[in-house]
């Protein structure tokens, strides 16, 4: 019985820290520093880095640092639609055989224009390119043409991000074949992508195009990746796998910073300092392997941002990730 009172008792107190380290998260002295996860008293086995198991799940889990997410994808899906409004309805193509693998996109007003990618997220589980129409007026604004791809979701792929990866790639690939279909130039062509989508955005950048599609192994002019995640092994050890089939191959294969000789383009990497402390560090860390292979790549930390401004503020040009893009086709 008094066994049973004790793991109560841990349990609540758990839950409390969980709780209360939520709310210190939002407290911008606190910032990149806050963990949330148990006193050091109450820790469990380390599992990642100085992490035990509580702590790496909430540091692979955005709702529990920023827990009005639900709120943002709502605004996100309404702002869509205003700008579909605004716009009229994107151009839709189909770049592969089964139903997903379709792609919206919004033209330039002018001819020849440069084109940008976009690879949404939603925890490789959700997301649709309709709902990723919101970013469309900055790009057009700025004579760019905004693809944004939709593909499937790794549940209905067994598990297997593998199969995400190939249609994204296949998806970015139709597009630079296609280009001049909606005006488009593939000599200005860029690739984006936010939270999983940073991932798949940087899966994309170290494909080698020559060898998988027989393209130009330099056709991705520059690629922003935002709030991403480049290395799948601490993602593997956390609550994901409960969803994901991780295996051997799909963590080395998909890990983009274990193929940094691969990349081709200059890159910018964006964070935002109320992020989780993983997606954090990930971005630091790919960012700092890419510049010690002496390849060209731009950090941009957001302070006061937590993963879903990171993700709206790409279609504001004054905000982190909108700047970003207009500077990385400088067009800032």
């Amino acid at each position: 019985m008094r066994d049973d009172s004790r793991l109560k008792r841990s349990a609540i107190t758990r839950r409390s820290v969980l709780a209360t380290a939520a709310a210190i998260a939002a407290t911008p002295a606190l910032a990149e520093e806050c963990r949330i996860g148990p006193p050091p008293h109450e820790k469990g086995a380390k599992v990642w880095m100085d992490m035990d198991q509580v702590e790496l799940d909430a540091a692979y889990d955005q709702s529990v640092y920023a827990p009005t997410g639900g709120q943002y994808a709502k605004r996100i899906a309404s702002n869509s639609e205003t700008t579909r409004q605004r716009l009229g309805a994107p151009k839709r193509f189909a770049y592969g055989p089964t139903p997903i693998e379709g792609l919206d996109v919004f033209p330039a007003r002018t001819p020849n224009a440069p084109i940008f990618v976009f690879i949404h997220g939603g925890r490789w589980l959700l997301g649709a390119a309709k709902d990723f129409a919101y970013p469309a007026d900055l790009f057009v604004n700025a004579g760019v043409n905004y693809v944004v791809l939709d593909f499937i979701h790794v549940d209905a792929a067994g598990g297997d991000l593998r199969v995400m990866a190939d249609q994204v790639r296949r998806g970015i690939a139709w597009v630079y074949k296609n280009a001049a279909s909606f005006g488009g130039d593939a000599r200005r062509f860029y690739v984006g992508g936010h939270s999983s989508g940073g991932h798949l955005a940087g899966v994309a950048v170290v494909t080698d195009w020559s060898k998988d599609f027989g393209l130009p192994a330099d056709m991705i002019s520059g690629a922003l990746l935002m709030s991403g995640v480049y290395d799948l092994k601490p993602a593997r050890l956390s609550a994901r796998s409960k969803y994901i089939k991780f295996d051997d191959d799909m963590e080395q294969s998909l890990s983009s910073i274990r193929h940094i000789d691969r990349l081709r383009a200059p890159i910018s990497v964006t964070y935002g300092t109320f992020e989780t402390p993983e997606f954090q560090r990930q971005s630091r860390d790919f960012a700092a392997a890419v510049k010690a292979a002496g390849k060209p790549v731009e950090l941009l930390e957001a302070p006061n941002f937590n993963h879903f401004d990171m993700r709206e503020s790409l279609g504001n040009p004054y905000g982190p990730n909108g700047l970003a893009a207009l500077k990385l086709m400088k067009l800032a």
